[in-house]
């Protein structure tokens, strides 16, 4: 139930181009969602701060892609990861990787 509220919450604020990211669990899947993207690998067992190093290159001041994707990109940039693991956050970087149904609920 957490993978599909974090799933949800990620796509409902790239789409209304609203609010911030709360938690390591938006971070993981907006992460997964970004690396499909932008054709980034990551691993999957990949920490918080780890993962924002993978990005961290590839996030700009000025994004590029279709609205959605450039809120993401913001969100991801503003986003500072908390040290919190487990593996529901794998499940999400997981699930973003092989997003099909991008910016649908």
């Amino acid at each position: 139930m957490v993978t599909l509220t974090a799933r949800q919450s990620v796509i409902l604020k790239c789409n209304m181009q609203a609010s911030i990211m709360l938690g390591n669990y938006e971070f993981y899947y907006g992460a997964g969602l970004f690396c499909k993207l932008k054709g980034i690998e990551a691993p999957e067992d990949v920490r918080p701060n780890e993962l924002k190093e993978i990005l961290q290159p590839k996030l700009t001041k000025e994004p590029e892609g279709n609205d959605q994707e450039k809120y993401l990109e913001k969100l991801l940039l503003e986003y500072t990861p908390l040290e919190e693991y487990d593996g529901q956050m794998k499940e999400l970087l997981l699930w973003g990787l092989k997003e099909e149904k991008l910016w649908q609920i």
